[in-house]
């Protein structure tokens, strides 16, 4: 045996077998910066455990955190030209598009399902910010429009969960047609009698603010939400003047009359159920009888009496 059996070759075999750790095992807390575990932020539904910093989750994880069991049927969405204006900037729009769906896995920046919710029948879309900032576009607002038609059609509640940076710009004038579209499509829903619940996520912006986010029965928002038309700078630069502390936050806008709750995520769903049966004049559905286990029956023993 020499140096090249005993020294080389086992550090060369632990070289090629070390396996990488992987990007995302630690995540930054945006306000104490803080590094936590991601595993332990994903079992707390992306809420920091230290700051209850609220992460953005993605649409699967936040309909999975909503339905019964964590099970929903996907609602099919219409889908036209995938780029209808031929946009180029720095790159094609339909690159960004393949871009987008890889990353996510999703179609577009809103995934609708239909599902229950503590036994009740719910519709549910969610808006998810990864895809091109949850902007506003054809797609996006087909998906809208398709999740409220279902609730009518269905009967049941229907609950948005949005985050938006605004309409997407690639599409020009054909993403902001679908402020009204979506605005006349709400308006169905309320002839139908069928409650809407807008939940507020970190960032609702943009024409997303200016339509169906704001046209619900009751709206909800999470902490620290940053919510409005145009951003804090923006305005700062309009008016010239210094804005008030955590303007255009959740807790703000609740004290100031725009939003009617702050809900921390981890009582959201039941918040979300009992609203639910509020409006829809229910009650909440009985929870299913199970007997409890009989014991064995004793064995007897016969004895003949004198």
């Amino acid at each position: 045996m020499n140096w090249i059996s005993n020294v080389v070759r086992p550090k060369i075999r632990n070289f090629l077998n070390r396996r990488e750790s992987p990007e995302n095992l630690w995540i930054k807390c945006p306000e104490t910066g803080q590094l936590v575990f991601f595993k332990d932020v994903e079992s707390n539904q992306f809420v920091i455990p230290s700051s209850n910093y609220h992460m953005r989750m993605s649409a699967v994880a936040r309909l999975k955190s909503i339905f019964d069991e964590g099970t929903w049927l996907d609602i099919a969405v219409r889908t036209g030209s995938i780029d209808p204006l031929r946009f180029r900037d720095e790159r094609r729009y339909a690159d960004r598009l393949k871009d987008a769906r890889t990353k996510t896995g999703l179609t577009d920046a809103i995934k609708v399902g239909l599902g229950k919710l503590e036994g009740t029948p719910v519709t549910v879309a969610v808006q998810d910010f990864d895809f091109m900032g949850g902007s506003l576009g054809m797609a996006a607002g087909e998906a809208v429009i398709a999740g409220l038609e279902t609730a009518v059609d269905r009967g049941t509640p229907f609950i948005m969960f949005a985050a938006s940076g605004g309409a997407r710009m690639q599409e020009g004038i054909l993403s902001l047609m679908q402020l009204p579209r979506t605005t006349v499509a709400v308006q169905m829903l309320r002839d139908a009698k069928r409650p809407y619940i807008v939940v507020l996520t970190n960032p609702t912006t943009g024409g997303v603010t200016a339509s169906y986010a704001m046209l619900g029965d009751v709206h909800i928002a999470e902490p620290g939400a940053l919510i409005g038309f145009a951003g804090p700078r923006v305005i700062e630069q309009t008016i010239r003047e210094k804005l008030p502390e955590g303007f255009q936050k959740s807790e703000y806008l609740r004290d100031h009359g725009m939003v009617d709750m702050v809900v921390h995520r981890h009582k959201l769903r039941a918040t979300l159920a009992e609203l639910c049966w509020v409006l829809t004049k229910t009650t909440k559905p009985a929870p299913r009888m199970t007997l409890p286990e009989l014991p064995p029956p004793a064995s007897v023993t016969w004895t003949a009496q004198a």
